[in-house]
């Protein structure tokens, strides 16, 4: 599979995006996760070529726009994963969870008919291969408590807190 990646700066660091001919998104991920991106896109995907080039247009401008305060520009942005059948409902689940709330592992396996399968929820969210767009950091542990994010922790409460999310605070001990 040939892929084009590129880059931009944002105010949670370097975002590495990868994109297909069609200009479907296919990762987003931060420069400092580089090797986690590449672990999912062969995983995904198998044997990947990345070459540069320019990320298209609309995408560019949709996470700019997020960036800026329009926290549903991503909602834009086309996107293509691979996965399982399971993988691909949960993300699609992900990217239907409004902007400025959030939803338990618990929720989202109760919203795709599997009520007992939140741990698989959980396993797919954190397989999610395209941060931010599809919002795998909406999800949170059933205390409220910022559970696990790819890009860590600290990026997780930045996106929640720039749409808005009202979160606890972190208690320390």
């Amino acid at each position: 599979m040939q892929l084009r990646r590129d880059h931009i700066a944002s105010p949670i660091g370097d975002v590495l995006l990868v994109h297909d001919d069609d200009e479907q998104l296919r990762a987003l991920d931060f420069g400092d996760y580089e090797p986690r991106m590449l672990r999912l896109l062969k995983l995904h995907y198998g044997a990947v070529t990345l070459s540069s080039g320019p990320m298209p247009r609309r995408t560019r401008e949709a996470l700019n726009a997020y960036f800026a305060g329009d926290c549903d520009a991503p909602s834009a942005i086309p996107v293509a994963t691979g996965g399982t059948q399971f993988q691909r409902q949960v993300w699609a689940a992900l990217r239907r969870i409004p902007t400025g709330r959030t939803k338990t592992y618990g929720a989202i396996a109760a919203e795709l008919g599997t009520p007992s399968a939140m741990r698989a929820v959980g396993l797919a969210n954190g397989a999610n291969p395209i941060a931010i767009v599809v919002p795998c950091h909406r999800v949170i542990g059933v205390s409220g408590s910022l559970t696990g994010f790819g890009g860590g922790l600290h990026r997780k409460r930045w996106l929640l807190e720039h749409e808005g999310v009202r979160l606890r605070p972190e208690r320390t001990t």
